[in-house]
């Protein structure tokens, strides 16, 4: 039921889902090895979509405060229903450090980013960016995955070359092949 939710959600707004399919749990596992998820610490999400990811960081990071925000209308019904005790915010991720302060917190450990980035223009790009240095604590990690042929695209590129003019050191992880279409993890600390 939710793959037929996410193809319809994905061919209603390409640019903001960014995929036909909801992501493996092999690449929501390497996201979050690739995030370093404090035991107790804050983690914010951004375009949870329908939960894969929003499930490996509550098992591998069940006592930190964890918040989601999520743009489209559909995946925050989605996500409310199947995840009453997460905090679900319908907004847009540029509003994070607002969302963090609402929760009692002005920095996070670390940012888990489903958002479609090579889908985004420039400035969209530039603000997000901004955003998650904004609220990064020292050490923390921004992480955010793309999919195979995304580096080779115009978007893709200039996001990557963003990466590594925002933050101090970015890495890759190994492609996972078992995903629809095959992506890998960019990982980035301030």
């Amino acid at each position: 039921m939710h793959a037929i939710k996410f193809f319809k959600e994905f061919l209603a707004a390409p640019v903001n889902v960014g995929a036909m399919a909801a992501s493996s749990t092999g690449l929501a596992e390497m996201v979050t090895d690739a995030a370093n998820l404090p035991e107790d610490g804050v983690i914010v999400e951004w375009g949870p979509g329908t939960g894969v990811m929003t499930r490996k960081v509550l098992e591998k990071a069940p006592k930190s405060t964890f918040i989601t925000i999520e743009i489209q209308e559909d995946f925050v019904k989605i996500m409310r229903e199947h995840f009453p005790d997460v905090a679900v915010i319908d907004g847009s991720a540029e509003d994070t450090a607002r969302y963090l302060q609402e929760a009692g917190a002005e920095k996070c450990d670390a940012i888990v980013s489903g958002l479609p980035w090579a889908g985004f223009p420039e400035d969209l790009q530039d603000r997000l960016l901004a955003a998650a240095m904004d609220v990064l604590k020292p050490g923390g990690r921004f992480v955010t995955y793309t999919y195979l042929l995304s580096p080779y695209l115009p978007g893709g590129r200039r996001f990557r070359a963003k990466l590594n003019k925002t933050f101090s050191k970015v890495g890759t992880t190994p492609m996972v092949w078992k995903n629809l279409p095959p992506a890998f993890v960019y990982w980035a600390e301030p």
